[in-house]
């Protein structure tokens, strides 16, 4: 099979494994928020940079380098499995012991106990990271659909019965444990893969020196994105917690996804191609504007839309959750490509300058981060817009420079994109209010059905290289 049908193949299962995902996580999510209270979410929130760096300490980086090796056996795969689980009970012990200590700083003694039950899902995911490692090396992407669904059926509906039964918060909790549970069980059972009795001590060595930058990595980026969350966990109630995090959530529903596919897809698909520049820039090129193409209009269209859109979904006790919704709709505009541009210094095996490129732009972030914290959550949501356009400038600059494709290029080339976006959300609001005495459910039909229309047209009309190359594909499916 050719590397275009690998890749179209590759898209293709990992946008309807992940498509899957999120329509069951959605659904799930809006029979739960109905039923459960902002506090509920917003404890589970607080834990997210937690759980966030001690997933990133388990793994070290080490998948990353075992997708991108190009010559590795089973004693690889299975170095890194027994590594990956030795430190999941590090991971957990440590968490244990810190428990009392967290929940003091957030002043909720309720979270001693949840830390200590959540935290066995380190131990769990452990036990099949490799599988999930070993079949996106592969690009199997639709067996990772197989396990994914049916996890999420079973765990979704154990906590819908379970927030009916006045479970509060631990509804949330033993859902996230049946979710690892379910999918850890099913992962060996369809990668058909077992570790060796072995560990290389030179194999883990490589890996892990790839790796470390990355981790390093990972570890500051939890620690930034996580960092809104933290503040507003600490300085304000867990309900404003939980109105943050629901329309961070809805917010990242589109870009998580778009951008999740492009990585899992671009990855092993540019570390195929890594030491031909020209036709990387190519493929980099044509990909970056698509995504864009198709990030923009529904954040935009979301943001106009977003007070009959939270009521319809979530009640009227989640409408303090808009104002937050539509300024973290103009930060994610771009969060795609940032990650995207990262791939680059990925499949080039240059993780130092992946570090070097977190440090810079986390202590930039940090100074913008203290600065509007000064001027409350609104301060630092619309902070966040502000680090979105900077981190946008300095992840391109070495990515540019090994694909001769400077920030500049890239930026005026995403211009027009983003400037058409912003005048049909614009219009898009504006129809909203004259449509405010229809029902919420007609009001997103039709503002929907407005938008998209006049964003289509309006690209077609100028020419905006994205909707041909997307119709293009479509054509050819």
């Amino acid at each position: 099979m050719s590397l275009k049908n690998i890749a179209l193949k590759g898209i293709v299962w990992s946008f309807l494994q992940l498509s899957s995902n999120q329509i069951i996580s959605f659904s799930v999510n809006i029979v739960l928020a109905r039923l459960l209270m902002p506090k509920d979410f917003g404890l589970i929130a607080m834990l997210s940079v937690f759980i966030g760096i001690g997933n990133a300490l388990i793994n070290s980086g080490l998948s990353s380098s075992l997708i991108r090796s190009e010559e590795i056996d089973e004693e690889d795969y299975t170095t890194v499995f027994y590594f990956n689980l030795l430190g999941s009970f590090m991971i957990y012990s440590l968490f244990f012991i810190a428990a009392p200590y967290i929940a003091k700083f957030y002043e909720q003694d309720l979270l001693i106990t949840i830390i200590r039950v959540y935290g066995l899902t380190f131990i769990i995911n452990a036990f099949s990271t490799i599988q999930t490692t070993r079949l996106t090396k592969l690009m199997d992407f639709k067996t990772q659909m197989k396990v994914s669904v049916p996890s999420l059926i079973v765990s979704g509906t154990l906590g819908i019965c379970l927030a009916n039964l006045n479970y509060g918060v631990w509804s949330l909790v033993y859902m996230a444990i049946c979710q690892s549970i379910i999918s850890s069980i099913q992962l060996w059972y369809w990668a058909k893969w077992k570790p060796l009795w072995c560990f290389k001590k030179n194999k883990f060595k490589k890996h892990f020196k790839f790796g470390t930058n990355l981790l390093f990595s990972s570890v500051l980026d939890i620690l930034y994105s996580s960092s809104y969350t933290i503040i507003i966990g600490k300085f304000f109630a867990p309900a404003q917690v939980g109105y943050f995090n629901r329309a961070d959530t809805l917010q990242m529903l589109p870009v998580g996804n778009i951008s999740t596919i492009i990585t899992k897809v671009s990855y092993p698909l540019f570390s195929t191609i890594q030491n031909d520049n020209i036709k990387l820039k190519q493929v980099y090129k044509r990909i970056m504007e698509m995504v864009l193409y198709l990030v923009v209009p529904i954040l935009l269209i979301m943001s106009a839309l977003a007070e009959p859109l939270f009521r319809f979904l979530f009640t009227d006790k989640w409408l303090p959750a808009v104002p937050y919704f539509r300024i973290l709709c103009l930060t994610g505009i771009l969060y795609p490509i940032h990650s995207y541009n990262l791939q680059i210094l990925k499949v080039k095996g240059r993780s130092d300058l992946f570090f070097k490129l977190e440090i810079i732009k986390k202590i930039i972030m940090t100074i913008v981060l203290i600065i509007s914290f000064q001027y409350g959550i609104y301060g630092l949501l619309y902070g966040s817009i502000i680090t979105s356009v900077i981190a946008f400038f300095i992840n391109t600059h070495y990515s540019g420079k090994f694909l001769n494709y400077t920030a500049w290029e890239q930026f005026k080339d995403l211009l027009p994109t983003i400037l058409i976006g912003m005048l049909i959300g614009f219009c898009t609001f504006k129809l909203d209010i004259l449509f405010h005495k229809y029902t919420d459910f007609v009001r997103l039909i039709l503002g929907t059905t407005i938008g998209l229309s006049s964003y289509l047209l309006t690209t077609y009309l100028l020419r905006i290289n994205a909707f041909f190359e997307i119709i293009k594909i479509l054509r050819r499916r």
